[in-house]
């Protein structure tokens, strides 16, 4: 009898969820249920590529594989990434890449413009590395993640992790060191990677993602959209010192704070009067 009743009670759950899922409705299960869907299938291909990663264990091609495979999640949801002066991420060299930090979708875009920089790692911050089998995976692409608590440890890793410049690579970073609810301005910097750039006299190129307009989390809304991906002019760090970081810094800020505003004002111009636009991610 229990049985009978466990299963009945299985089916209807089912049933109520996947209702909820496919209704036109905006709703918290619907909302939380789109962004597994990236989680989810990262960690799925993750559990099959990482042995094929052992071959060749943290060379950065690996990260070129797997962010090919998972980049088609964006068909699912609809959206549309619209990347500018590519050629500037193209060029064969040795830099840092910054960017603003909004949400974990940045890293679906990312991985949509990954095979235009070629030879390209990231750093992460180290708790990721323990979501297996994404983390093991992420790690075996070569991905350098960094305990942000233990800030001497975190810059002699970036220090360490400088010598992947030398080898033509590029490293993107997200310098506001955490996600940004603000849809309006951009976090204050860390000095991170304004430090390894200078140690590695490499230069830094700045990206910006313009803003999640089709994300509501206060209304459960995530919509099908259009995110434009900046690319600015490489900054030169030659014959700059330690002691220039917080001028390079607070020049990238400013530099990345006034293109966020103009690609804001594009993309919010657009949009229909009456679209349920959020300033807050």
């Amino acid at each position: 009898m229990w049985d009978t009743v466990c299963v009945a009670f299985f089916c209807t759950l089912c049933l109520y969820l996947l209702k909820k899922i496919v209704q036109s409705e905006p709703n918290k299960i619907q909302f939380h249920f789109k962004f597994s869907i990236f989680y989810l299938t990262g960690s799925f291909l993750a559990a099959f590529v990482w042995p094929y990663f052992l071959l060749d264990p943290k060379n950065v091609k690996n990260a070129k594989i797997g962010a090919e495979l998972l980049k088609h999640v964006t068909k699912v949801y609809g959206l549309r990434w619209e990347l500018r002066r590519g050629d500037i991420l193209a060029e064969e060299r040795g830099a840092i890449i910054v960017s603003n930090h909004q949400s974990s979708l940045d890293i679906l875009g990312l991985f949509n413009i990954w095979h235009v920089a070629d030879k390209l790692t990231a750093i992460a911050k180290k708790e990721l590395f323990y979501v297996w089998p994404f983390g093991l995976g992420a790690y075996l692409a070569g991905v350098v993640f960094i305990n942000r608590r233990d800030k001497k440890g975190a810059y002699k890793q970036l220090e360490t992790t400088a010598e992947v410049l030398k080898n033509k690579t590029k490293i993107w970073l997200f310098p506001e060191g955490t996600r940004n609810k603000d849809y309006t301005k951009l976090l204050p910097f860390k000095r991170g990677a304004f430090s390894m750039a200078i140690s590695a006299q490499k230069p830094v190129i700045p990206v910006v993602f313009s803003p999640y307009y089709f994300i509501n989390r206060k209304k459960y809304i995530f919509n099908k959209g259009h995110v434009v991906i900046q690319c600015l002019e490489p900054i030169s760090t030659e014959g700059m010192t330690m002691d220039d970081v917080s001028s390079l810094m607070e020049r990238v800020h400013n530099l990345m704070q006034k293109t966020y505003k103009n690609l804001s004002n594009e993309v919010f111009s657009s949009l229909p009067p009456d679209y349920p636009l959020t300033l807050e991610g």
